[in-house]
């Protein structure tokens, strides 16, 4: 939520701090709700909720769709971010840290110093944290969520920091800690007065996380859980060091592209993201980047995405070091060239997209891209040309393909209907003040409002497939039916051409 909240910050389009706003992502039973900000959680929506019950308790709630695949990415970027502190960090959920701090917090002066330090950084990212230290994973986890603020733990008293806290502090499933509850064992000092030997019987087969026990002594250090912390990704960097200050880098830049190539070819990586920074004499450092739509490892391009661009840097007096880093990079496998030594025809378009993106910016290209709605303005939206697309934009391929116009017109044109049918799409109408003729027509396809979405008394839409006296294609719609309940007589639309 805090990443969503920042985002429409930029856009200038953040929602007033007492209007009530979750995120939500489909599941098994429709729309729930992934995150809410403080008005939705005093209002009652909670995560877990499903959308609709939320509407039913606040109906003033405003529904936004989580980027799930955006925030694991951020995630990531600032598990990496986080190793300022220490060198071990790992992603724990989603949406928790695990740092291993050993040997590390004396350089902060103490593990309370350490905390506010991480809090103080977080909250300068925008972002409120939950922060523990305790000498195990389990341990940590728990008091981080439920514990006392920035609280801190030895090996000695970690019994008696968990028992007071409830036993989904262990780290179990949804049905063992029902169990346990229906047991009356709701905390984790109960749950330690337990003979070993009955929890082992009652648990012996069951495994992770529906296993108390072996959570029990994972949060207590009876059972290790070293923190798997991946290495981070190479960084591809070319450096030139020049003897005596120079005022433009531009005939280095074909040596850094190339050096830039090599390293990445050696890694079997592509770079969708350029960083040159010049380095100037009196210690200022100006930087300029670039983009492309497909990781690449081809030096002309690249060189080519810089021309016009190294203008804008202010030479000073001059400066003696520069620097070409790829800041964002993919996998890129080799492919067999054509016979002729030709050209890929499929490369051209995203040199295309980058080259534009460099001399127009890159909010200026953009391209469409799938939504999951049956709305059909809400199936389409529009990304920049340079971002790679979200997982949860894709359409399944299970879902049965329909025909839709080339042409979407937004927003839908109202039509005045001459002469109506009950069934079917009216016989004659006025469109763009030229009276047209229904010869053949194909429907209805029923369109029923998003309800998670749509505002109350929002009206179903019947689409036709209409063909006039010349021909023409057109995709009409009736929105509303006689006597729903939900406002006058009918209204049509044309919303697209065909071919």
């Amino acid at each position: 939520m805090e990443r969503w909240l920042r985002q429409k910050a930029r856009e200038s389009t953040a929602p007033p701090d007492d209007l009530p706003v979750v995120l939500a992502s489909e599941g098994p039973h429709g729309p729930v709700i992934h995150a809410a900000n403080r008005a939705a959680r005093l209002a009652g929506a909670h995560e877990g909720a499903r959308v609709v019950d939320a509407r039913a308790t606040c109906p003033a709630l405003r529904v936004e769709y989580a980027d799930i695949t955006g925030d694991r990415q951020a995630l990531e970027h600032l598990m990496l971010w986080a190793r300022r502190w220490c060198p071990w960090t790992a992603v724990d959920g989603a949406a928790g840290l695990i740092l291993d701090t050993t040997g590390a917090d004396h350089l902060m002066g103490g593990e309370a110093e350490m905390l506010e330090e991480m809090e103080s950084r977080l909250s300068l990212l925008g972002l409120s944290a939950q922060l523990a230290v305790a000498p195990t994973w389990g341990a940590a986890w728990a008091l981080a969520r439920y514990g006392p603020v920035r609280a801190r733990c030895g090996a000695e008293e970690i019994a008696d920091m968990l028992a007071p806290l409830p036993v989904a502090a262990l780290r179990l499933d949804r049905e063992t800690r029902l169990l346990l509850h229906r047991l009356g064992l709701r905390t984790i000092g109960a749950l330690l007065q337990v003979p070993r030997l009955s929890l082992t019987r009652r648990f012996a087969r069951a495994a992770l996380p529906a296993n108390p026990l072996l959570r029990l002594d994972q949060a207590t250090g009876a059972l290790a859980e070293p923190v798997a912390s991946p290495a981070p990704p190479p960084r591809i960097r070319a450096v030139a060091r020049l003897a005596e200050p120079i005022m433009d880098p531009s005939a280095h830049l074909e040596g850094l592209c190339a050096d830039i190539c090599t390293q990445l070819a050696q890694a079997g990586l592509g770079c969708r993201h350029l960083r040159l920074c010049v380095y100037h004499t009196d210690g200022e450092v100006s930087h300029v980047e670039a983009a492309t739509a497909a990781p690449t490892r081809e030096a002309a391009h690249l060189c080519r995405l810089f021309e016009g661009r190294l203008e804008r840097i202010n030479p000073g007096y001059g400066f003696d070091l520069i620097t070409l880093e790829a800041g964002r990079t993919e996998p890129l496998e080799l492919t067999q060239t054509r016979l002729d030594g030709a050209a890929e025809a499929d490369l051209q378009l995203p040199r295309l997209i980058d080259r534009l993106s460099a001399r127009l910016g890159a909010r200026a290209v953009t391209r469409p891209a799938l939504r999951q709605s049956h709305v059909p303005e809400r199936a389409q939206t529009a990304l920049a040309a340079l971002a790679s697309p979200p997982e949860a934009t894709e359409i399944s391929e299970a879902a049965p393909p329909r025909e839709r116009p080339l042409r979407l017109l937004r927003p839908p044109e109202e039509v005045r209907v001459l002469y109506a049918v009950p069934e079917g799409p009216p016989v004659q109408f006025i469109w763009r003040r030229q009276s047209l003729r229904v010869t053949r027509y194909a429907g209805p396809e029923r369109i029923a409002p998003e309800w998670w979405r749509d505002r109350p008394g929002t009206r179903l839409r019947d689409y036709f497939k209409v063909e006039d006296q010349g021909g023409r294609r057109l995709w009409l719609y009736r929105e509303g039916l006689h006597d729903d309940g939900r406002g006058g007589a009918p209204r049509w639309f044309v919303h697209g051409m065909f071919a």
